[in-house]
């Protein structure tokens, strides 16, 4: 079921968004763009997206950066600028006792001075990184299942709707087939006399049992008993707690199989008709399935 969440952090000196993407899916297929240099973000990533999800095509994204100040801080070397400081001032003194009048030298020029501002940029704690991404990565993941929660009610309420056409749909084909089982006795009658008139030698005990058998072939109350069952085990689906997709996929191969058969054995057009409305409706519910984790 498709979903989509971003979240924005920052500590230990960085800034950092996130944003899971789900499309459908038959399985859980989890692709990670993470950056490679925080040690175990990856695997602990991994395993949380897979304790919530278990379903779907997933893209998890993670862009992280130093945030300014703390890049400027990082390179300014506290000790190399006391002393820079310190000589300004000694300057300025000796200056002054000589009646030397200097121009205030700016910030910049100080930070430009030899030793000043070349200090390497402390090593992150990675670990603490680390625990504050996984802290926002499980913030993520509940505002992405709040949003396939919210499709999914509205899913449920489709697929109780298709449900409830294929009910009305098998109401129309007991009707249909209660008068083509008349209409189908009074033409087997028929043949069977014509037959009988027309083969010397035949035995009738033999021709009333091929069109018995015919007749059995043509009955369609199978089909339309295990349609109504299979619709009562849908509604069950819907009704679990656990991930049922798999099931629900199933469940609509035997939906079309059954319906493919009513249609086979119609042998009247406002059966056939109502057949051919029963495919259509279980093809559409079959692509919404897929929708189900």
């Amino acid at each position: 079921m498709t979903a989509f969440a971003s979240r924005d952090g920052q500590g230990q000196g960085f800034v950092w968004s996130w944003d899971l993407r789900g499309v459908n899916g038959k399985g859980l297929d989890l692709r990670l763009r993470l950056p490679d240099w925080i040690a175990g973000l990856e695997q602990a990533a991994r395993g949380a997206v897979q304790g919530r999800l278990g379903r779907g095509n997933l893209t998890l994204n993670l862009r992280i950066a130093r945030q300014p100040e703390a890049q400027a801080a990082a390179h300014l070397d506290m000790a190399a600028l006391d002393t820079t400081l310190d000589l300004v001032a000694q300057v300025e003194e000796r200056a002054r006792a000589r009646g030397i009048t200097l121009r205030p030298p700016t910030a910049l020029e100080i930070l430009a001075s030899r030793g000043a501002g070349d200090a390497p940029a402390p090593e992150p704690d990675l670990a603490a990184l680390r625990a504050a991404l996984m802290a926002d990565l499980d913030a993520l993941l509940g505002a992405f299942c709040a949003m396939r929660a919210e499709e999914g009610a509205a899913l449920d309420a489709i697929l109780r709707g298709q449900l409830d056409q294929i009910v009305t749909l098998l109401d129309q084909a007991e009707s249909a087939a209660e008068d083509r089982r008349t209409q189908m006795a009074e033409a087997l009658r028929a043949n069977l006399a014509r037959v009988l008139d027309n083969a010397d030698g035949a035995d009738p005990d033999r021709v009333a049992q091929e069109l018995a058998l015919i007749a059995v072939k043509s009955d369609v109350r199978e089909e339309l008993d295990r349609l109504a069952a299979h619709v009562e085990a849908a509604r069950t689906l819907l009704q679990a707690e656990d991930p049922v997709g798999r099931k629900f996929d199933f469940l609509m191969q035997e939906f079309n199989r059954e319906a493919n058969t009513l249609c086979s054995k119609a042998q009247s057009g406002p059966l056939t008709r109502i057949g051919l409305d029963l495919k259509s409706v279980i093809d559409q519910m079959r692509e919404q399935v897929q929708n189900v984790e």
